[in-house]
């Protein structure tokens, strides 16, 4: 009996000291700033004060005080400080675009909700009017603020307007941080437990009004509802209206303004050191035309050192300026860019015959085009290239005959005048695919597979197991931070961070296509065309 006591006793121990281990893991998994990342969309109470004609609006929806934490887990030892420093001046950087202090006013009460909308100017206002909405953690948190915020600004010279409207008390007046000039604002606790703040009395009272029609909020968007459900996962969904995605996310203006374009609803999300954007432009009618990811089979063959590697389909309706894709309106600027940038006319020529798949890579070596066979075949690109002054002819490679086209320049070599076939394309074909290189080399290197896959893991983490975009690109270091460098929410985003955030930066990853269409009728001549664009985004910051 006493041997079965103790055997009892020492079960129960080991039960007791296995849920005390178990709630302790429980607990720190919790809390750990990693579970940042496993958060489903969902649109907080605070949408019912956005509007749905809002320009801009952004649900965030992690505690913002542990992302400084998250970015210096995720990050390399060696940059674990400057990453979580970086992230702690942008965070505080945008909380103070709105005159607010973070670590002094916020840090000790704000919950993990945190929505923002930015509205149109209108014929009173030539400015821009936003309405920031902050959870508290607990009932007595926000209500603190309000007495400090305002007693602070008072003592500073604010003169103050108390009143009620909807039943809400609104206090408004001049506020702003030390040293900043004073700039409109007014307040409203709701349910003690949520706080709007807003850039002065009548844009508070808009936001008020709003949330009394459910037609007008976004929190009864049963549409904006049903794409969330499509996006999945994010630590944030942001919304744009046409004129914002010109304006603020510098999208081009062939694209902005078109007549059938809704608006972008997308998820920001984070992948260990990585932020992905997953994103949908909805349009009125289908006016997209599908396109199949065809030029993604190409990619088995891709190979060398590339430092931009793209899966183009059907890049000749990309460059038809008679096309009215509007996709075709957003990447023909973008590609016909990028073509001059080279200056290479055989590219040219190329790119413009080509009417179905494309992979293109760039390496050290040189451009390198992969298409189908005969698609476009020699003779056409022959026909194309000869009105450049290009001369086609044979030539023995390692692994097979190879065409070539060239031009004769003269070159001047010890005193002697001399002729010299430069090299514009060669040519290597293979069983399935036609291989265009600008130099032999980058020929030659393209069986190179290894060398390639930097590239093809960051189109396979944009994808995540989702089917591939028509459109993709990925870019190594060098080329993500030159495209971001000229894309100016990027630069705006630096200007609030108070610093330079190109040093993190290791690839951009990019993929834009039709979706299937919604659930609008289409007419029988629409058949096979899309209302909705799908966009996503991967930038390597580890």
């Amino acid at each position: 009996m006493k041997a079965r006591s103790f055997f009892l006793a020492l079960a129960a121990a080991l039960v007791v000291l296995f849920s005390l281990a178990a709630g302790l893991w429980w607990t720190m998994a919790r809390q750990s700033p990693l579970r940042l990342a496993e958060q489903h969309l969902a649109l907080p109470r605070a949408a019912r004060f956005v509007p749905r004609e809002s320009a801009l609006s952004l649900h965030w929806l992690v505690d913002p005080a542990r992302l400084p934490a998250y970015a210096q887990a995720v990050a390399p030892v060696r940059h674990r400080r400057d990453a979580r420093d970086s992230v702690q001046q942008l965070r505080d950087g945008a909380f103070a675009l709105a005159g607010l202090a973070f670590e002094d006013e916020l840090a000790d009460w704000i919950g993990p909700q945190v929505s923002l909308a930015l509205l149109e100017a209108t014929p009173d206002s030539a400015r821009m009017g936003w309405v920031l909405a902050l959870s508290s953690r607990d009932q007595d948190g926000a209500r603190r603020f309000l007495q400090r915020f305002w007693q602070t600004r008072s003592l500073a010279g604010t003169d103050l307007q108390i009143s009620r409207y909807r039943g809400m008390g609104v206090i408004s007046g001049r506020g702003a941080l030390l040293g900043q000039d004073p700039q409109p604002l007014a307040t409203a606790l709701i349910d003690d437990d949520l706080l709007l703040v807003a850039s002065g009395r009548g844009v508070l009272e808009q936001a008020l009004d709003v949330s009394q029609i459910d037609e007008l909020h976004q929190f009864g968007d049963q549409d904006l509802e049903r794409r969330m459900a499509q996006l999945g996962d994010g630590v944030a969904l942001v919304t744009a209206s046409p004129r914002a995605l010109s304006t603020w996310l510098g999208l081009p203006a062939s694209l902005a303004e078109h007549p059938d374009l809704e608006g972008l609803v997308a998820a920001l999300g984070v992948r260990g050191p990585s932020l992905t954007v997953d994103g949908m432009l909805r349009f009125r009618s289908p006016v997209l035309p599908q396109s199949r990811s065809e030029g993604h089979s190409l990619l088995a063959g891709a190979g060398g050192d590339a430092e931009v590697l793209g899966a183009l389909s059907n890049p000749a309706a990309l460059l038809d300026a008679s096309e009215q894709d509007p996709l075709a309106d957003w990447l023909r600027p973008v590609l016909r860019a990028a073509l001059d940038a080279l200056d290479a006319p055989a590219l040219d020529a190329l790119t413009q015959q080509t009417d179905g798949p494309l992979l293109w890579e760039q390496q050290p070596q040189g451009w390198l085009l992969a298409t189908r066979s005969d698609r476009p075949g020699p003779d056409p690109v022959d026909a194309a290239l000869q009105t450049q002054g290009l001369v086609r002819s044979s030539l023995d490679g390692d692994r097979g005959p190879l065409t070539v086209w060239t031009r004769l320049q003269r070159q001047r070599s010890r005193g002697t005048d001399g002729l010299q076939a430069q090299l514009a394309v060669a040519l290597a074909r293979d069983s399935g695919a036609d291989w265009w290189g600008e130099t032999l080399d980058a020929l030659q290197r393209r069986r190179d597979g290894q060398a390639a896959q930097p590239r093809l893991h960051q189109l396979e983490d944009l994808n995540a197991g989702e089917p591939a975009l028509a459109q993709q690109l990925a870019l190594a270091a060098v080329p993500s931070r030159a495209q971001l460098q000229r894309w100016r929410p990027w630069t705006l985003i630096q200007t609030v961070a108070g610093q330079s955030l190109m040093g993190p930066v290791q690839g951009l990853a990019l993929g834009v296509g039709p979706a299937p269409s919604s659930d609008i009728p289409i007419d029988p001549e629409q058949a096979g065309a899309s209302d909705t664009l799908r966009l996503r985004a991967l930038l390597d910051l580890g």
